[in-house]
């Protein structure tokens, strides 16, 4: 039987088939010009409410919300206050967002976050009205939605500081912009900005068919860079190979240190993405070799050899939250917008199916990102 509760904050009750009080699932409380929203949501014998304010006349928008930290079927499309411009902000109808591994991560309380919370961190959309040097009707994309007011993109409206903001070139859609979004500005960073990749050097880029690896092996390439990366299976390679790697190699299957001294010299830069392969990145190196940690989609720990680290002088740098600034991110959406850079969507999916979006970047299939229509 469904659990039974009394009113809560003044929430009316109706009453069961046994006669029992139970608070209604929608309960709405006014107070003067103030409507409290209560709902009360049944997970097996669990209950939990939530619950907002809002002016009463107060206009709503959809977003899709975590109440509780869980699995894929905690993200619920809710309706929530429209959000509120603050002076630096512009007020953004969000078209398309991405589904990232610290949306999962946010989502299942591993990192935890305030709630009720709204995924999301990037968002390609419309601009609302005129404020802060960006015109109504203008497309916009912003890769730090976390910061904006009304919570991420999985919002359908939200308030993005103007700073935030790149402008999205005619002949980009907002699927490409958000596709590129994030991942891009993730790749651009740590190969330039922290990484200083000079033409004619040597990357080694793993995860390759990851978000960020399809367009750091697009714009090494297009730097000037040879670039080596990693596959987990051959169809993968193949799809590796026509974005330009010069040598893809398939981590379960070969030697990845021979393999790249079999094709020339050790590489003067590695995009570790994996962590727990940080040793065989050393390895890999030539003398003098950087080493940019940017995620560890293998784990959080490694065992690394530091004598062999120390007489090879190589330098390891965390690379933090890797993310470009804005005007990085504008060059970005330039190549994009001429062809330079294939930003590689392997689902596009209304904003809904976010839970089912969720259950395929955690299955570990996906090729490319996950896109989000709204």
């Amino acid at each position: 039987m469904m659990p039974t509760t009394g009113a809560m904050n003044g929430a009316p009750t109706t009453k069961s088939g046994g006669g029992r009080a139970q608070a209604s699932p929608y309960d709405i409380t006014a107070k003067g010009n103030i409507a409290i929203h209560h709902k009360h949501a049944y997970n097996g014998n669990r209950i939990f409410l939530y619950h907002y304010t809002r002016r009463i006349g107060e206009r709503l928008v959809k977003a899709i919300q975590v109440a509780q930290f869980g699995g894929p079927d905690v993200l619920q499309l809710r309706e929530v206050p429209d959000p509120t411009p603050g002076p630096g902000d512009v007020l953004i109808d969000v078209k398309a967002t991405t589904i990232n591994r610290l949306d999962l991560f946010q989502r299942n309380g591993s990192r935890p976050v305030p709630l009720p919370f709204t995924p999301g961190l990037e968002a390609a959309g419309v601009v609302v009205t005129d404020a802060n040097g960006f015109h109504a009707g203008e497309r916009v994309l912003t890769t730090r939605a976390g910061a904006a007011k009304g919570g991420g993109g999985y919002a359908s409206r939200i308030a993005a500081p103007a700073t935030d903001l790149s402008r999205i070139p005619d002949g980009v859609s907002f699927e490409q912009a958000v596709a590129s979004g994030l991942a891009s500005s993730t790749a651009w960073n740590s190969l330039f900005n922290q990484g200083h990749l000079k033409a004619g050097e040597r990357v080694l880029i793993w995860a390759g068919s990851s978000g960020v690896g399809t367009i750091a092996i697009q714009l090494a390439k297009h730097a000037g860079a040879w670039v080596a990366t990693t596959a987990s299976s051959e169809e993968r390679a193949a799809e590796l190979r026509k974005l330009g790697a010069d040598l893809v190699m398939n981590h379960r299957e070969q030697d990845i240190v021979k393999e790249i001294q079999n094709n020339g010299a050790g590489v003067n830069l590695v995009i570790e993405l994996v962590s727990t392969t940080l040793q065989t990145s050393i390895e890999a190196c030539a003398t003098n070799g950087r080493i940019v940690l940017i995620g560890n989609l293998g784990g959080q720990k490694a065992t690394v050899d530091t004598q062999q680290w120390r007489l090879k002088r190589v330098e390891v740098l965390g690379g933090g939250i890797s993310i470009a600034p804005p005007q990085d991110e504008q060059q970005i959406l330039s190549l994009v917008a001429q062809k330079v850079i294939t930003p590689v969507i392997a689902h596009l999916m209304p904003v809904t199916q976010a839970a089912e979006a969720h259950h395929l970047l955690e299955s570990g299939t996906p090729q490319g990102k996950i896109v989000l229509v709204h």
